[in-house]
């Protein structure tokens, strides 16, 4: 939390957060929906089982979407402002946000939640979906256990996030575990985890 609101208490953030965000309220409850686009504050798309569908719902203005911007930054310690458009953030229920601002984004802020399934996938899962085969987890166990660098890639929605979680089963139970985001959004499936999340100066360069 940034050294100005260090003084207010958590729920207070997510209480204020849950305020702004009622109007798409109904998607976030939803565990069908993946992600949801919103594109200025009356324009708001989201996505069910790789489909994007356009809904009925709409922020009341866009001073309730740059209010809803304005308090995530700062339950993350972070900052967003004319010099500085672009905010990485997470909500408390871990869905990954992306915020573009003007003058980087000019019909309005745009912003999109990116939703994880609260259960962890399996490698046998991996299998199952054609993603996979026994032979490729294997090669990918064994690259592990041999501390061998491993790079995972590919578009949003793709199953990188997914992909990750699963191979974290795989680190050996003796060893600790460092994970370092920029949002954290990971599960490792282990004890020892130590979870790190970058933190950017404030606008005076600090921190």
């Amino acid at each position: 939390m940034s050294e100005n609101f260090q003084h207010i208490p958590d729920e207070v953030f997510v209480d204020t957060l849950n305020h702004f965000l009622a109007p798409v309220r109904t998607l976030l409850d939803d565990p069908s929906v993946s992600e949801i686009l919103i594109n200025g504050h009356n324009t708001i798309y989201f996505e069910r089982r790789g489909q994007l569908h356009k809904s009925d719902l709409a922020f009341q203005s866009a001073e309730d979407i740059e209010g809803l911007c304005q308090n995530l930054a700062q339950y993350m310690g972070k900052h967003i402002s004319h010099e500085n458009p672009l905010l990485e953030a997470r909500l408390p229920d871990g869905s990954r946000v992306a915020v573009v601002a003007p003058p980087a984004a000019r019909g309005g802020v745009m912003i999109s939640i990116r939703r994880f399934s609260k259960e962890r996938a399996l490698p046998d899962q991996l299998i199952k979906w054609g993603s996979a085969t026994q032979e490729v987890l294997d090669f990918l166990r064994a690259c592990l256990h041999c501390k061998r660098n491993v790079v995972v890639a590919g578009g949003t929605g793709s199953g990188k996030t997914t992909l990750l979680n699963i191979l974290s089963s795989f680190f050996p139970d003796q060893e600790r575990i460092i994970v370092m985001e920029d949002v954290s959004e990971l599960q490792v499936q282990k004890e020892h985890v130590v979870y790190l999340e970058t933190r950017p100066p404030d606008p005076r360069g600090r921190g």
